[in-house]
């Protein structure tokens, strides 16, 4: 066994995956053999979840019916609702909101009581919890809004139906296209720190409603999906300042503070998530006459890029994307959550498949042979 310490378990191999592709030098994502930008363009969430959790793309037959199963899973129960509308007036943040309401989902799943490793069984439980998310989450934001929550619709799709849930009407084309490519891009991503959590839970033979909550808690970290919320408060703390794009990244600089959004573990170039949402973002500020958000991302990336070598992450270009769509600041990382999820679900499908215990070791620097002194004595 290897002595070698790698923080942060940086270049370690410890799974084999049929799940998602990452060539971090070519800035290429692949699910299942699909290059992301192909999914992006021409598939919807809900084909992606069935290409994650069957391996293979739906017919129409198959994705109609799994999308109706998805559709007729978005209600919550009563005493669920409950607990969202405690969690809004608590003023409780959306994360730990929405990490602790999925987490009760298995007091109302059928299938809680089921064996861990029954693979029907967590298909049906990972539908039910991608389903309800949406529905928690829109009903959590209207709530403390002082709104009452707006119950899910069967007929919409996954992404309109979150978008009508959230404003109470049903989203134009345009932001519902966005959004659901938006949930596409974000489905998965290897073995991210989220994935990770949820897999090392799982791997304790642990269900799928405490795997879940796992990876959300692990999500809502700043280094992880909390970056697109920092990012858009960035791009605010710019506009407010008056100060050309430039010469607001040297002052923070400067002042020894990161500009979100930039770097990633995997990737050496720029994020090709990043590629397709920028383009979604300045297609948007076009349409509503706020260019100026996209305007402000290529003039830092720019800079970034040629006088840092950094490269944006998919966190740059969806935290302006999401808000010129009118979505609330702090519930950019739970839309991570909804989308991700699938990915969540699927590594734990895998887990399952071929498991054993995710338990590595840590090298012990402490002291040694230290002398016992009772407590009356020290």
């Amino acid at each position: 066994m290897s002595d070698d310490l790698k923080k942060g378990l940086e270049g370690v191999l410890v799974a084999e995956s049929e799940l998602s592709f990452i060539d971090g030098d070519e800035g290429r994502l692949v699910y299942r053999g699909y290059d992301i930008e192909d999914l992006a363009r021409d598939a919807s969430y809900e084909e992606v979840l069935y290409l994650l959790w069957h391996g293979r793309l739906p017919n129409r037959d198959e994705l109609d019916e799994f999308s109706e199963s998805m559709a007729t899973a978005r209600e919550i129960d009563d005493g669920v609702m409950a607990t969202v509308r405690e969690l809004a007036a608590a003023d409780e943040e959306p994360m730990a909101a929405l990490r602790t309401v999925v987490s009760q989902l298995s007091a109302y799943d059928d299938d809680a009581a089921a064996d861990p490793t029954d693979e029907a069984a967590n298909l049906r439980k990972g539908r039910r919890i991608t389903a309800k998310i949406p529905t928690i989450l829109a009903a959590f934001v209207r709530v403390r809004n002082g709104d009452e929550p707006v119950a899910p619709r069967e007929d919409l799709d996954h992404a309109t139906n979150f978008l009508y849930m959230l404003n109470g009407e049903v989203p134009d084309d345009v932001l519902a296209e966005t959004f659901d490519m938006a949930l596409v891009l974000h489905a998965d991503h290897g073995l991210n720190a989220s994935t990770f959590t949820s897999m090392v839970i799982s791997s304790t033979l642990a269900d799928l409603h405490s795997a879940i909550p796992g990876g959300i808690g692990a999500l809502s970290g700043s280094l992880h999906g909390g970056a697109n919320q920092d990012v858009m408060e960035a791009l605010l703390e710019l506009d407010d300042s008056g100060k050309d794009p430039v010469e607001w990244v040297e002052d923070r600089l400067d002042a020894g503070e990161r500009v979100p959004g930039f770097g990633h573990r995997v990737y050496n170039v720029k994020d090709p998530r990043a590629k397709i949402l920028s383009e979604k973002s300045e297609a948007l500020g076009e349409a509503a006459g706020t260019p100026q958000w996209h305007d402000y991302s290529v003039a830092i990336e720019e800079y970034l890029t040629e006088e840092k070598g950094l490269a944006p992450n998919v966190d740059f270009y969806s935290a302006s994307t999401y808000y010129q769509m009118g979505i609330p600041i702090d519930i950019y990382t739970p839309i991570f959550v909804m989308s991700r999820v699938g990915g969540w679900v699927a590594h734990v499908l895998e887990q399952y498949e071929d498991n054993r215990l995710i338990r590595p070791r840590a090298r012990y620097v402490g002291p040694m042979d230290e002398e016992f002194v009772p407590v009356d004595e020290r």
